[in-house]
């Protein structure tokens, strides 16, 4: 008698446990295999970085010569161009320039450093320009601009050396304006350019 209650007792629970396990597991399923690592999204694999630091003494100081050439639009005046701010207020964050699309991404009570924006007719060469007024003494300065990119879309060694010496030179030509209007100069003609002031 008790061996047969003992064998009923374990059937009932057999038959239960069988039951009872697909709900578990539907409840409980097994966990998805973990996703795959996303692939790398680098745009430019291999880029080469680039900065161009520039500089000129100015016969003024400096806080007199960034009233004088430090607005972000006051490139028009010393790059020769045209320029009118297209988004926000000139000198505030955020701030967009006519030239290039130039965006005010940083600043000091001396400086300023802007970005240009992604465009779909060129590869993005994540370009930033610093433009600073340096003081000296009391009445003498230093404008340090200084240019970062990536040239690494060039062609080959050659090609990168030459926009380098391109860029260089047409900075310096805007740092040699910028010390003629600071110092209370007047700018000669503007020469002919084939392009855009700044790319």
């Amino acid at each position: 008698m008790k061996i047969t209650s003992i064998l009923g007792a374990a059937t009932r629970a057999l038959v239960f446990v069988c039951l009872a396990a697909p709900a578990a597991l539907a409840q409980n399923p097994a966990a998805a295999p973990a996703a795959a690592p996303a692939a790398d999204a680098t745009v430019v694999a291999k880029p080469t970085y680039v900065s161009i630091p520039m500089e000129i003494d100015v016969n003024r100081s400096a806080a007199d010569v960034w009233k004088r050439i430090g607005k972000f639009c006051d490139i028009g005046e010393w790059f020769q161009i045209p320029c009118t701010i297209t988004q926000g207020k000139d000198g505030e964050f955020g701030a967009v320039r006519s030239v290039a699309n130039e965006v005010l991404v940083g600043k000091t009570e001396l400086s300023y450093t802007y970005t240009q924006t992604v465009r779909n007719d060129r590869p993005y060469n994540l370009y930033h320009g610093t433009l600073e007024a340096r003081p000296l003494t009391a009445t003498t300065s230093k404008l340090v601009y200084t240019i970062f990119f990536d040239n690494s879309m060039l062609a080959d060694d050659a090609a990168r050396q030459a926009d380098i010496e391109r860029r260089r030179t047409q900075f310096t030509q805007a740092l040699q304006n910028m010390k003629i209007v600071a110092e209370g100069g007047t700018l000669p003609p503007a020469p002919a350019r084939g392009g855009r002031g700044q790319q």
